[in-house]
């Protein structure tokens, strides 16, 4: 009974892993909205961390490669103006990536990002390893960020897991990465956050 126990408390610890799927968006949305961030190419990973408990409760991984886009496996972001497909999300401009920090960041968790520099081709290799990677099952969210980075030159050292803040503390000791932790005190709604981000993305068309 212990892996089925197990597998339950990951499950709870993991709630905002677990979105309802959205219809994949067409290529076309896709390269209407396109965007690439001026600076060096670079990966970012995104953790969500519970105020109390210090448990992680989502995983994702901004990439700046070709196009900025953000993996977010079994995620439940969402925007009118984002497209996304196969767990990916595309058109990833600075307003939307503060829409997606400020979605998951409020009164019962916070946001850590850790940014590392890439070379092109780490950066395409990335791009390429989440834009193919396919739909992630929920509770799923660290195990697949963590199985993609392994893939990635230079990141072998990664040790697949299942929870995001194991993640977070190895990617910590990669050399390089910078680290920032976001913190809103509004409603703890996830869906309420949510709703605020596509309402303000809708307003500036996306940042």
């Amino acid at each position: 009974m212990r892996t089925p126990i197990l597998i339950l408390a990951l499950c709870a610890a993991l709630a905002g892993c677990a979105a309802p799927q959205r219809p994949d968006a067409d290529p076309e949305a896709i390269a209407r909205v396109a965007y690439r961030d001026a600076g060096q190419p670079s990966m970012t990973l995104i953790t969500v961390v519970n105020n109390r408990t210090g448990q992680g409760g989502h995983t994702g991984l901004m990439i700046n490669a070709s196009e900025r886009i953000i993996f977010d496996p079994a995620g439940s972001f969402y925007a009118d103006v984002v497209p996304e497909r196969q767990d990916v999300l595309y058109g990833i401009t600075p307003g939307v990536f503060q829409a997606y920090r400020s979605a998951h960041a409020r009164s019962t968790f916070h946001v850590v990002t850790q940014k590392i520099q890439l070379t092109p081709e780490q950066a395409q290799i990335a791009y390429q390893l989440a834009t193919s990677n396919g739909r992630v099952s929920g509770a799923f969210c660290s195990n697949a960020t963590s199985s993609l980075l392994k893939q990635i030159p230079g990141f072998e050292s990664i040790d697949v897991t299942f929870y995001p803040v194991k993640l977070q503390e190895q990617f910590a000791q990669l050399p390089g990465v910078v680290t920032d932790k976001y913190y809103e005190d509004d409603s703890d709604d996830l869906k309420a956050g949510l709703a605020a981000g596509n309402a303000t993305l809708n307003a500036t068309a996306g940042g």
